[in-house]
């Protein structure tokens, strides 16, 4: 199998949609000779802040001298960036092994199941991951979850360590109406006699239900600082970004000990992270940041002041769907000198006049333009910028993606 056909493989099981339980991976890693029972785990959930999160605690482990495992999800251009060890992606031959021997696995536990039932694409891609990492010899992994806690597939990993970075309202069809109801599914994944540790800025419904979980577990629940100092320069920008690396560097320490300080500082200057607040152009400044869901939304906002300025900025939204739209674009429109609305190359895009239209009726009173290509909506953005203002293209994921994709060639048009 090559990792092109490893790719197509994955990209054909999205067909089978999404299904929750644990016996499906259990029985795949069972298949694979339970590769997960070599590994030493920090699991990283929560509603927002996961993969920066994941990168920057494996990178303080790194640093400390360990081969270590990253496990991510989404992706922006290709599945191979879901799974990293130390500090690259997996290369194409190593991800098209582990795909294949994964899915070989799959056949098995496919023969077994009742009813027709299937491995899903996350279920196949995380056992790879899996076996990816034994098969390394990694001294540790840190590892996102994909969808809440309890019935994710990387619950099937006896972490030992888990970190916790926040808790919005996202996904309530299948977590919960409520915060609490999410942090009970999301926080599953603490071990008896394990360590958990919460962002500062947890709500306080997430944080009783934290505090009673480590009492009816025997776990340690350890508080990460609000920043990891101010003397810390982090190579990823916002202020968001200060809060997941404190939390990261807590994380880390709660598995390896005390820290080493120029190991912890190397880590925090070198962890970029692909699509968080990343500058794909100077002049005008171009930002790309996949902010999905309102909570998103407001820690990008966050970051607008130290990194805007006085400068006019110009928003290039793309929404999904299935997200409060609204509640999404009020802080954005407040920050923002004028828009325009696109969507991503995905069938569940809201329309970009869709967009504009409600950024009207929520009270934008700048420019509102509605433009169909992500591309040359980001080029207009830039245009409306003009050389000394800022270009910020966010509201979506797969609009990152599609920017940055690289058979659209985004970067050399700008």
């Amino acid at each position: 199998m090559t990792a092109a056909e490893a790719e197509r493989l994955l990209l054909s099981l999205e067909v089978f949609g999404m299904r929750f339980g644990l016996d499906r991976i259990r029985r795949l890693l069972t298949a694979l000779g339970s590769p997960q029972e070599q590994l030493r785990v920090i699991e990283v959930v929560g509603t927002n802040g996961k993969s920066s999160t994941v990168r920057m605690a494996a990178a303080i482990l790194r640093g400390h001298g360990l081969r270590t495992g990253a496990y991510l999800s989404p992706h922006l251009s290709s599945f191979t960036e879901r799974i990293r060890i130390d500090d690259a992606d997996v290369d194409g031959a190593t991800f098209a092994a582990a795909v294949s021997r994964a899915a070989d696995a799959a056949d098995k536990v496919n023969r077994t199941q009742p009813g027709g039932d299937r491995v899903t694409q996350f279920e196949l891609l995380t056992a790879a991951a899996i076996d990816c990492f034994a098969r390394a010899g990694v001294d540790a992994c840190v590892v996102e979850a994909g969808l809440g806690g309890r019935y994710d597939a990387t619950n099937v990993l006896d972490s030992e360590v888990q970190l916790l970075t926040n808790v919005g309202l996202e996904h309530t069809r299948w977590l919960g109406p409520t915060i609490h109801d999410i942090a009970v599914e999301k926080l599953d994944v603490v071990r008896a006699g394990g360590t958990l540790v919460v962002g500062a800025d947890l709500a306080p419904e997430a944080r009783s239900v934290a505090e009673a979980v480590c009492a009816e577990r025997g776990a340690r629940l350890i508080e990460a600082a609000a920043d990891p100092g101010p003397g810390m320069q982090l190579g990823a920008r916002g202020l968001f970004q200060r809060r997941n690396f404190a939390l990261a560097m807590a994380g880390a320490e709660a598995l390896i000990g005390a820290l080493d300080d120029a190991a912890v500082v190397r880590a925090a200057a070198q962890t970029l992270v692909p699509g968080r607040l990343e500058a794909i152009a100077e002049v005008p400044l171009t930002l790309v940041d996949g902010a999905h869901n309102p909570a998103g939304v407001a820690a990008l906002v966050e970051a607008v002041p130290e990194l805007v300025g006085e400068r006019r900025l110009v928003l290039c939204v793309g929404i999904r769907d299935d997200k409060d739209a609204a509640e999404m674009l009020r802080p954005l429109l407040a920050v923002s000198d004028a828009v325009v609305a696109t969507r991503a190359g995905d069938e569940r895009s809201l329309p970009p006049a869709t967009l504009s239209s409600l950024a009207q009726q929520l009270g934008f009173s700048g420019p509102s333009e509605a433009i169909q290509d992500p591309q040359q909506a980001l080029a207009r953005a830039r245009e409306l910028a003009g050389a000394g203002g800022v270009a910020l293209a966010t509201g979506s994921i797969y609009l990152v993606a599609d920017l940055l994709a690289p058979d659209r060639a985004v970067r050399s048009v700008l």
